[in-house]
């Protein structure tokens, strides 16, 4: 593996996100973080570089989005979107155009956050668009594609989601049910989906471009 790597990200503030950019400050061989987004993160490490963005002017995005990795952790709900229309903009065209950017500047590695069940022929809004999302991403010819698709996210939120609350109770409360084949729908923390990615971004051992949650566990643990 080489040395001094350059990381871009989007979504740098939200739950698997925030995590991420921990990870890769943390790093020894990235060197250099290049950070897109509305909201500049909190962190004041010297390796990141901000670029505040809407993600509409391209020729911009561009010209920051030069480096070895990449990752997309932008997501959000139908009910803080405002309407399925920006939903979509935000969990489909924007991870879509990203990866295209990244892709033309000749980025190797491309990581984004799906979900448990994406599927673009899905009778369910949300889950159709996150199925579409990967489907365009996957026939972007990068080196290393990574599809996460955690199941419930565990952890802090900056915002509170009370019915979001109330299933992790209950999904940590029977994880121990999700045997077998069920592995993969147990509930999976944030940090674990965020380490995940850096290590397959890094060093994918394998052939596979979507990882389920319990695959996210399994390499998200490692140490």
């Amino acid at each position: 593996m080489s040395q001094h790597k350059t990381a871009i990200i989007a979504g740098a503030t939200g739950l698997t996100g925030s995590h991420l950019l921990n990870y890769l400050i943390e790093n020894h061989d990235i060197d250099k973080i290049r950070v897109i987004g509305r909201r500049k993160p909190e962190s004041s490490s010297s390796k990141i570089e901000f670029l505040s963005t809407d993600f509409s002017d391209e020729t911009t995005l561009k010209n920051f989005m030069k480096g070895d990795l990449c990752f997309c952790c932008l997501g959000t709900t139908i009910k803080k979107a405002g309407s399925k229309e920006n939903f979509k903009k935000i969990d489909l065209e924007i991870p879509v155009l990203l990866a295209q950017i990244a892709h033309d500047n000749k980025v190797s590695a491309f990581g984004v956050v799906s979900s448990i069940g994406a599927k673009a022929s899905s009778s369910n809004f949300y889950l159709r668009v996150k199925g579409q999302m990967e489907k365009e991403i996957l026939q972007i010819p990068f080196k290393n594609t990574i599809i996460a698709r955690p199941s419930m996210l565990l952890g802090k939120r900056h915002e509170f989601r009370f019915g979001e609350e109330a299933g992790k109770f209950f999904m940590k409360a029977l994880s121990f049910a999700f045997m077998g084949s069920l592995k993969k729908y147990r509930a999976i923390e944030a940090e674990t989906v965020a380490q995940a990615l850096l290590v397959l971004a890094l060093e994918n051992p394998t052939n596979k471009k979507i990882f389920e949650s319990n695959e996210l566990e399994e390499f998200g643990t490692r140490k």
